[in-house]
């Protein structure tokens, strides 16, 4: 395994057992296509972005106002706005090529109390006193933000000023945190993956040990009743007796990601299974076709089963990013490719969603329709608002921003395993890999395109495994595989694997059914019931205005189920039943009729529509929009109008 300058793996997530072995940054190179066009505008813009509107607000600022005693009059931004900086720090220590800010880091370090504390809202005169808020004041959520931002930069780099600053907080946490200490745990959880991550660069086992009663400690009531119910912060059950993810979607997922990252570490199969199971039950009732997760905007939590309303879809970045993290560790611990179905769903159509084109404006929640066409927002101020009808420059809460930056940073990291018979790729872009003894190119137009051409450049002279991920989205078409010395072959959802003694040259293709299809809704969710959407590959198509008629929006839009989607230069065409213009005809007294009474005639336009990934809505100006279009006519092998 390649390892930096002081011996320490380049691993964001560097499990010490599993099923599968990730490979670092320093192994696995994204070279072109989608994501390295992303990844160029997140280390080229997006990075500065955030750290020039951190400075613009003072979240940077409360650092300096800290060391000089000002914090009580100067304090600017929430409560966690300190884990934003830190995220911003993690995002740069991954980042090829990109320093961390050594003199913001030196600030920080000077802001840190001789026991090891750290934060700017609490603690100093004329402040709450330390931890005297754990349900809302997020201090051991900074923390673990910040012990990420460290740990990056311990791997990255081989240590650094960050590196110990995490390192002080992290005792103090366990000090404080310990056995004989609080016996409280944080209202928003990350603090978990972060310790035991930090047990995992240094080897010190008692970061593992206070994780794990973290986790321990969980939905046994230590922290109050809110107005949303303890099950907000997921203190209503433990992490083993739940049965699905409820509550704040965000820290539900990061406390998920926390109780694999300990099960994994102390071999407790119970509590990996305890996760497993709801990720299931989540995935089958309570996710969005987007991969998106959370329906509640005024909790921003997950609804009940099946109710995924599009036009109330919360979906926040956070939570796609959260989700990613969960599958990924899920992935690493049981080797199953439904894990890495669902990241690739998530980052294509959340993850990718929220910045826009030039990597300075952000979603922070995504809907899947949207009624009105948006204002733009002003660019020098920051939004109150976290649902937008356009991208913003920032929020008075920007976590999304930074959460998408350090993603982006670390992405490499997330397409390609090992284990002892071999390699495993789980998502496709153009990339190079290099780990003992092994070279590949990976070529690919994916997703636009579904050709993949795994070309080997070195190889051991004995056999081995070469695993290729066949996307669940295949299910119902044909996938083929064509290995040196064979001939093409079928191949399923789940994985395709090549046994043989390579050569330098030999090439393996896997080429995908990428092509425009009708998706269906489970008939449960009520919200959806009578729609259909479009899925071209990986990518979740949608209808935008500036694609229709002048006078048309898309809740006028009826598509005719019976035809097919049609291909087009990254678009689909879809036909139409009927295009109604808002004010085409009288409205009605009535909005409701019997079941036997004709309609009006609607003035409508036979015709096709063009239909847009959804990552790229709203790049093009104020629009309405939406994902699941209501149908004309019979939907594909049904008899009924729905």
């Amino acid at each position: 395994m390649k390892r930096n300058s002081a011996g320490v793996p380049v691993l964001p997530v560097a499990p010490t057992r599993g099923r599968l072995r990730p490979l670092g940054l320093g192994e696995v190179r994204i070279t072109g296509g989608f994501w390295a066009r992303r990844r160029h505008v997140n280390a080229t813009a997006t990075l500065d972005h955030c750290r020039d509107w951190m400075e613009r607000v003072g979240w940077t600022g409360n650092f300096r106002a800290a060391v000089e005693g000002r914090i009580d009059r100067d304090r600017r931004g929430r409560e966690f706005a300190d884990s934003d900086v830190y995220k911003l720090l993690e995002a740069m220590a991954w980042e090829s090529g990109h320093s961390v800010d050594t003199s913001l880091v030196e600030t920080i370090a000077a802001a840190q109390e001789p026991d090891g504390y750290l934060n700017t809202a609490f603690g100093r005169p004329g402040q709450q006193p330390r931890y005297s808020d754990l349900e809302w004041g997020h201090e051991l959520y900074c923390y673990g933000h910040l012990i990420q931002a460290g740990v990056a930069q311990l791997r990255a780099r081989g240590d650094g000023e960050l590196a110990k600053i995490a390192r002080r907080a992290a005792d103090h946490v366990c000090a404080a945190f310990g056995p004989n200490g609080d016996q409280g745990v944080c209202g928003h959880p990350v603090i978990e993956t972060a310790l035991v991550e930090l047990a995992r660069a240094t080897g010190e086992q008692n970061y593992l040990d206070q994780a794990a009663l973290f986790i321990a400690r969980r939905g046994r009531g230590s922290l109050a009743d809110s107005e949303f119910g303890r099950a907000y912060y997921q203190d209503d059950l433990p992490v083993r007796e739940a049965g699905v993810l409820r509550g704040h979607a965000v820290r539900a997922l990061y406390l998920a990601s926390g109780a694999v990252d300990v099960a994994v570490e102390t071999g407790d199969e119970d509590l990996l299974a305890a996760v497993v199971r709801q990720w299931e039950a989540t995935v089958a009732r309570r996710t969005h076709l987007t991969g998106g997760m959370g329906s509640h905007h005024r909790d921003e939590s997950f609804g009940d089963d099946f109710v995924l309303p599009p036009d109330r879809a919360y979906a926040e970045t956070c939570a796609g990013v959260a989700s990613v993290m969960l599958s990924w560790r899920l992935l690493l611990a049981t080797g199953e490719p439904r894990f890495a179905d669902l990241a690739e769903r998530t980052l294509f159509n959340v993850v990718a969603t929220s910045p826009s084109e030039d990597g300075r404006a952000f979603f922070y929640a995504n809907t899947l329709h949207r009624r009105r066409r948006g204002t733009p927002p002003a660019t020098d101020v920051d939004s109150p608002r976290a649902e937008s009808g356009l991208r913003a420059p920032w929020f008075a809460v920007s976590c999304c921003p930074t959460n998408v930056a350090r993603t982006l940073a670390q992405l490499p990291a997330y397409l390609a395993t090992v284990d002892d018979h071999g390699l495993q790729l789980h998502q496709y872009a153009d990339a190079e890999i290099s780990t003992d003894g092994l070279a590949l190119s990976v070529r690919t137009d994916y997703p636009h395109g579904g050709s993949v051409t795994v070309r080997v450049d070195r190889t051991p002279d004995h056999p081995w495994t070469l695993s290729l991920r066949v996307p669940d989205w295949t299910r119902g078409d044909t996938a083929w595989l064509t290995a040196p010395e064979g001939p093409r072959r079928a191949v399923t959802p789940g994985t395709a694997t090549v046994t043989r003694v390579f050569r330098p040259g030999d090439e393996i293709r896997l080429d995908l059914p990428v092509r425009p299809r009708w998706t269906a809704p489970d008939p449960r969710i009520d919200a959806v019931r009578g729609t259909l959407a479009v899925q071209r590959g990986p990518l979740v198509y949608c209808a935008e205005s500036v694609d229709l008629p002048d006078g048309h929006e898309v809740d006028a839009i009826r598509v005719d189920a019976s035809a097919a989607p049609q291909d087009g230069p990254g678009q689909a065409v879809v036909a139409v039943g009927e295009v109604t213009a808002h004010d085409a005809q009288p409205a009605e007294p009535w909005p409701y009729r019997p079941l036997d009474t004709p309609t009006r005639p609607p003035a409508a336009e036979r015709a096709g529509i063009v239909l847009v990934p959804y990552h790229s809505w709203a790049n093009r100006g104020p629009s309405t929009m939406r994902v699941w279009l209501p149908t004309h006519g019979p939907r594909p092998g049904s008899t009924d109008d729905r």
